[in-house]
């Protein structure tokens, strides 16, 4: 039985699309159909950019509220969507291939954890403050709402992504066209039935589901304010180059290439999970996830061996039962390319030591790979691969260790893992990135989250992730005034 639908959810409403165009979604384990939706067009996007700018431009509506009001709602939301967690997280797995439990944690439950957050963080930012004058007088400034936010998610964590943008947007005031990926279109729907169920008004949250053609449309479209994008660096340049000549707000979190800096006192046995977590998880498909391990000489065979053995035992097999902890990628277009880099990877002098081949006969699977004697300016040390595969990189001291996590046109995530936290935090000082873990990786809530260089524009999360949903105004008080 097949999970379909035949509406898109605009203005509060499911209406009728303005064509007969299809989303068809096939099971990457079974190569199945399991579902469909409406594919959304032009037309789609003109009426669901219409509904959020009535929405947000009501004089009473949305934005008008005060923070405290909009809390109430968006309490119900995070309620609604944890009546259906579990149904969340199974739409997320049959259709991306992410391991259950997983998706229970990232699709089922964060969601719901962050709007909480937003919504109390909200409440106790000051909307308004008075700021004294150097030159006499004072300023009123107000942190406003953006506006209508176009956001475009991906489809390998696309709940959790879906709720980075939607959780602080909706805590500012704003209103939203959100664009979720073909691949993962099913989960979307069941949220749109939570935002029905919860109560907004109509207009604050519409679903359009759409093509990179039709995203296109929506980031260049006049009814838009800012946009928001997760996804490839190749498409984020795009937006950027579009949101340049439009002078319009956009946060990009884009590609990465991260590394894991295994110090010469780390002792990996001990923090194993973690570092497959930092590593490998959801089948090598997150894009700060660190695939260039960089470890010293001294104990390169032994850190080798441990990444081998348990990269190379891990269980692959349908993502629906709870013991796997590896499923399929996404679609065969995103087998195809995984494979073609573990060619290059073995075309260009790297030694497998684990994996490098497909998994099963049916479905898309790729077995967890592991390269040794990876040279640090090649293909797979440089290109964001996608898929679980792992280069492990040689080093000779601290200062090249540094050096070589530096020499990428990435800046979105790492790690460093060290039996001294001190001196593990000392070496994430010098790491250029966004974001870097010790002795692990976790995003936070409370914590801003993003990259540099070529991982993107902005920050979500944190108090900064609220922010970049506003803008500043000064109101300037003459004191000589009345």
């Amino acid at each position: 039985m097949t999970i379909d639908y035949s509406t898109l959810y605009i203005g509060g409403k499911w209406v009728e699309p303005a064509t007969a165009a299809k989303i068809s979604v096939h099971s990457p384990t079974t190569e199945e159909l399991i579902g469909s939706v409406p594919e959304a067009a032009e037309a789609d996007i003109d009426m669901a950019v219409a509904a959020a700018r009535s929405a947000f431009d009501d004089p009473i509506g949305w934005a008008s509220w005060s923070s405290s009001e909009r809390k109430h709602v968006i309490e119900r939301f995070a309620a609604e969507l944890e009546k259906r967690s579990e149904d969340t997280a199974q739409r997320v797995t049959m259709q991306n291939g992410m391991p259950i439990t997983l998706a229970r944690a990232f699709e089922g439950a964060f969601p719901a954890v962050m709007l909480r957050y937003f919504a109390d963080l909200a409440v106790a930012t000051p909307q308004e403050e008075v700021r004294p004058g150097l030159l006499g007088g004072s300023t009123l400034v107000s942190r406003l709402p953006v506006g209508v936010v176009g956001a475009i998610v991906p489809w390998n964590v696309p709940q959790a992504i879906s709720f980075l943008k939607l959780s602080p947007l909706l805590a500012a005031g704003c209103t939203v066209v959100l664009k979720p990926a073909p691949e993962t279109v099913l989960d979307a729907f069941l949220m749109a039935e939570a935002v029905e169920a919860a109560g907004f008004p109509p207009g604050v949250i519409n679903i359009v589901p759409a093509g990179r053609e039709v995203g296109a449309y929506l980031v260049s479209h006049p009814g838009v304010d800012k946009i928001s994008f997760t996804g490839s660096t190749g498409a984020g340049r795009s937006i950027a180059e579009t949101c340049g000549r439009l002078l319009r707000p956009v946060t990009l979190e884009l590609g990465g290439k991260s590394a894991a800096v295994v110090l010469d006192d780390a002792d990996l046995s001990k923090t194993i999970e973690s570092f497959v977590g930092a590593t490998m998880i959801n089948n090598g498909q997150i894009c700060w996830l660190n695939t260039r391990i960089l470890a010293p000489k001294s104990r390169y065979g032994e850190i080798l061996d441990t990444i081998t053995d348990v990269i190379g035992s891990m269980t692959v097999g349908n993502p629906l039962e709870d013991s796997t902890q590896v499923g399929p990628l996404v679609s065969s277009r995103q087998r195809d390319r995984v494979e073609g880099y573990i060619a290059k990877g073995i075309s260009d002098g790297a030694r497998l030591t684990a994996g490098g081949k497909r998994s099963g006969d049916t479905g898309w699977f790729v077995q967890p790979t592991v390269f040794a004697d990876v040279d640090p300016k090649s293909a797979i040390a440089q290109e964001e691969i996608f898929g679980p595969v792992l280069s492990v990189i040689p080093y000779i001291d601290e200062a090249q260790a540094v050096a070589i996590a530096n020499d990428s046109e990435y800046g979105l995530g790492g790690t460093v893992w060290s039996s001294d936290p001190e001196r593990g935090t000392a070496v994430a000082r010098r790491i250029q990135s966004g974001t870097v873990g010790v002795n692990g990786y976790q995003n936070d809530p409370t914590a801003p989250f993003g990259g540099i260089k070529s991982s993107g524009l902005g920050r979500e999360l944190g108090p900064e992730g609220l922010a970049s949903y506003q803008y500043p105004k000064s109101i300037y008080l003459d004191a000589n005034a009345g």
